[in-house]
């Protein structure tokens, strides 16, 4: 039962190589000079990754910055969640390959992939709450890596502007005593009627790739964001109230660290009154990371000080689905 006794001992991140300003998108689809600027998509520059950067490499790099900011040997963990929206191949489960790149092959530490698109941290953060709630595990790494870059269609400016590649990872581990830190509320809704504004036909058996009749658009991103705009913003506020009275109007936390959907997207906190120097943003420099967004704000806000040991955070986001999530923890 909440709250949950969970502290985050460390925290890393890889960012891809490659820099790709708005001015290489727009060459790329053959688009006129501030085309993105005016899809008011709010992003300027994103990463992209080489093909040596996959999913597992950049999760196992985030992956030993975290655990050396936690003081933690790799094999002094005893669970991975692998939590991410992208997989590097359909088999085996990301988590193994995780694994092995952090070279615990042989280690038979449990691995696990959590997909919930864009609120995988979110849930995987949730889970090893419990986990540690329950005495079930001690050390648990959650990495989160995505590669949204891999699957955008050219023919679509709004998406293909707007996502950028990342990793993020953190090591948890119960709270020792007389420490603040906490999973304190938490709240996932999912509306399945929403299920078709943003997917990926292909990569399963609906659109299987040996299938004659799968075409290379069934494994192109896509999104309704008109669509996914307002079905968010009409459960979004009711969602943020069962979360908390104090929280739909704007009080109760010290910092909001949300998903970077859209510009337009993260104006719809204004309306509860969340001071804007309050709410933590990387979508300008690093575009929408899916899963990796979240905590790569996170990274972000502790490593300049901003967030620090005893302040409280609304983590937040939406996700294909279309759900919403969010979880308020003291770091």
């Amino acid at each position: 039962m909440l709250p949950y006794r969970l502290k985050i001992a460390g925290l890393g991140r890889y960012l891809p190589r490659r820099v790709v300003p708005n001015a290489a998108v727009e060459a790329r689809l053959g688009l006129t000079a501030g085309t993105i600027a005016r899809t008011q998509a709010g992003v300027v520059e994103r990463r992209w990754a080489e093909d040596d950067e996959t999913n597992s490499m950049m999760a196992a790099a985030a992956a030993r910055e975290a655990l050396a900011d936690a003081g933690i040997a790799a094999t002094d963990l005893d669970l991975i969640i692998n939590a991410s929206g992208s997989a590097e191949q359909a088999v085996p489960d990301g988590g193994a390959l995780v694994q092995r790149e952090l070279g615990l092959g042989a280690s038979g530490i449990p691995a696990f992939t959590l997909h919930s698109t864009c609120l995988s941290f979110l849930n995987a953060l949730d889970v090893a709450g419990a986990f540690l709630e329950a005495g079930r595990y001690r050390a648990i790494l959650i990495v989160t890596s995505e590669l949204p870059s891999r699957a955008l269609n050219p023919e679509d400016i709004e998406s293909a502007c707007l996502f950028g590649d990342a990793a993020v990872a953190a090591v948890v581990v119960p709270t020792p005593p007389g420490e603040p830190a906490a999973i304190e509320r938490v709240r996932f809704e999912t509306f399945g009627e929403g299920a078709d504004y943003t997917r990926i036909l292909g990569g399963g058996t609906r659109k299987h790739p040996n299938d004659p009749r799968t075409t290379p658009a069934d494994n192109l991103f896509e999104m309704q964001g008109r669509k996914v705009m307002m079905h968010a913003t009409r459960v979004f506020p009711p969602f943020l109230a069962r979360l908390g009275e104090d929280l739909a109007r704007g009080e109760g936390v010290d910092w909001v660290v949300p998903h970077q959907p859209s510009a337009l997207a993260l104006k719809v906190l204004d309306r509860f009154g969340f001071a804007r120097e309050r709410v933590g943003v990387t979508l300008d420099r690093l575009g929408n990371c899916g899963a990796a967004s979240c905590p790569a704000t996170l990274y972000e806000l502790v490593r300049d000080g901003r967030v620090a040991r005893g302040h409280r955070l609304l983590l937040v986001g939406t996700g294909a689905g279309l759900g919403v999530g969010g979880l308020v923890m003291v770091y």
